[in-house]
């Protein structure tokens, strides 16, 4: 299988931000604990392994057997569930939406790259274990986002009048869904295994974390992956101390504010990602997932008649620690409090806000998590390959722009120089010349000489654009045949992971898709991965 590396920042779809870190930027370096490099995760082992009690590991296994009680499992992740009783064992984590059929290609990338770190930390520190684990988003309430995924350029879409969180959706409507995406996907056993991977999981399942729980596992179980969905009472009592100093101090309201001011002085291109509340939890209940607020010396829920005195809401938070839902800033912290977790896996975005979190963390006493990017992968297939090695479009090529692109490759195929360069570089010359002359004769002229340097110079860039676009037009069938095959590998002009659904390349690789990532995808690597499937 051809494989080929591209740096991050050459892509063009990255962020200054992260590509300071990749790069180890010096004025970034206060803003997170170590580097994701292997010989650093000995010193995090060490820190988290004072941190995080036999206590919480017992009440960990304990969630995570309940919760697979009605699941198929594999040995391996049977295994990696009871391991992580054992103060030798570690996660590392990453999380993500509960989108339909898992949205977007990264899903696969993100758990790939999670499950790959486990065995080269394994192979690094045959001591200790490392159990991959994907973090399900099952608290989140922003339907619109995870209701649909895109097959061959259409939007399968759920349409459902939904509130509250996004687990406890009930599954109804989805047979519509399944219809519709079963006649898209045509004949063949491919397309057979993905029906029957939709059906299994949306009608035969009760809610939406019940369906992405049985997905998920359905794609990953083999290699060990152990999912969680941490929307339980029991995993919640171990966050009681901490969802305590939220309601009661505004401990990363004010603690983000600040790191949040911080990080923007550093460089006015990083974007700050999240603003903080005075309280950043929800309250959470059937139906209903509504923000915290303090007012008049009152804490209430929104949209809602509930209302608290400060010991009222003591007791409603010991009682039923449940019904509090951490928002974006709080559930980093939650993660960490609950799991043995060494490095959480990323995408660029959510590396970014959590950046802006350190100094929360170190408010609230709980270890920082080294922050990794995901592997992002274009994938191509065989034929799309000897295409592109056929008109002469190397990888490079693909990550440009598009009138980049065209403009490129209309100049390399042309048969006359469209690059007027050496022209101008010659007339400066002559001009230089001029300006010259007008320095011995009369200085007032050298403005006039500038004048219709600058006349002249347009004059050629205008003739070379003329020309350019006359080639165009000339090679249209050429630059076609080009700019398809580029828009295949970049649907919509954007990156081909973040747009289509796994079930198009699944089509296509059929059970081999997966194993033939987890072959290639090299978590620590840290540049933008071309593979041939």
């Amino acid at each position: 299988m051809p494989t080929d590396c591209i740096p991050f920042k050459n892509t063009g779809y990255f962020s200054k931000l992260i590509c300071d870190y990749l790069a180890e930027a010096k004025t970034l370096k206060p803003f997170y604990n170590m580097f994701p490099k292997l010989q650093n995760f000995e010193a995090q082992i060490q820190a988290k392994q004072q941190e995080f009690t036999n206590q919480s590991r017992k009440v960990l296994v304990n969630a995570l057997q309940q919760q697979y009680q009605v699941f198929e499992t594999s040995e391996l992740t049977d295994t990696n569930i009871a391991l992580l009783a054992d103060a030798k064992t570690f996660t590392i984590t990453t999380g993500h939406q509960l989108n339909l059929f898992t949205g977007p290609l990264y899903f696969l990338h993100k758990i790939i790259s999670t499950i790959n770190l486990t065995k080269q930390l394994k192979l690094e520190y045959p001591e200790y274990n490392f159990v991959p684990i994907y973090w399900m988003a099952s608290e989140d309430h922003d339907f619109e986002e995870i209701n649909y995924f895109n097959f061959k350029g259409k939007k399968i879409r759920w349409n459902k009048d939904a509130s509250g969180a996004v687990g406890e959706l009930d599954t109804n409507g989805l047979q519509e869904v399944f219809e519709t995406f079963s006649k898209e996907l045509g004949i063949g056993n491919n397309a057979k295994q993905l029906r029957q991977l939709f059906e299994t999981a949306y009608l035969k399942h009760s809610n939406l974390a019940e369906a992405t729980l049985y997905l998920a596992n359905a794609l990953f179980t083999e290699h060990g992956l152990v999912i969680i969905d941490a929307n339980t009472k029991v995993l919640k009592q171990l966050f009681i101390p901490q969802i305590k100093t939220e309601l009661f101090n505004n401990t990363s309201f004010d603690a983000v504010t600040k790191t949040s001011k911080q990080l923007s002085l550093v460089s006015d291109s990083y974007n700050i990602q999240v603003n903080p509340r005075e309280i950043n939890l929800f309250y959470i209940t059937k139906g209903i997932r509504e923000r915290i607020v303090f007012e008049n010396d009152t804490y209430k829920v929104l949209n809602t008649t509930l209302t608290w005195s400060k010991a009222e809401l003591e007791v409603e938070v010991e009682s039923y620690p449940e019904r509090f839902s951490p928002n974006v800033i709080m559930r980093p912290l939650y993660q960490e409090v609950i799991l043995p977790n060494l490095c959480y896996i990323g995408g660029g975005g959510e590396l970014a806000y959590w950046f802006q979190l350190k100094a929360n963390f170190k408010a609230n006493n709980v270890v920082f998590p080294i922050l990794l990017l995901r592997n992002s992968v274009l994938i191509k297939t065989k034929q799309q390959a000897q295409k592109l090695e056929k008109l002469n479009i190397s990888n490079q090529d693909l990550f440009l722009k598009r009138d980049s692109f065209i403009n490129k490759k209309v100049r390399e195929i042309s048969n006359i120089d469209i690059d007027f360069s050496e022209q101008i570089q010659h007339l400066k010359t002559q001009f230089k010349d001029l300006y010259d002359l007008a320095n011995l004769t009369d200085k007032s002229f050298v403005g006039a000489v500038a004048s219709q340097e600058k006349k002249q110079i347009k004059g050629l860039q205008h003739l070379e654009k003329r020309l350019l676009t006359a080639q165009k037009r000339k090679l249209k069938d050429q630059v076609q045949r080009m700019t398809d095959l580029q828009y295949q590998l970049f649907p919509n002009y954007s990156l081909q992971e973040r747009n289509i659904n796994f079930s198009e390349l699944y089509l296509e690789f059929g059970d081999q898709l997966i194993p033939q990532l987890i072959k290639n995808l090299k978590p620590l690597q840290g540049e933008f991965l071309i593979v041939e499937l």
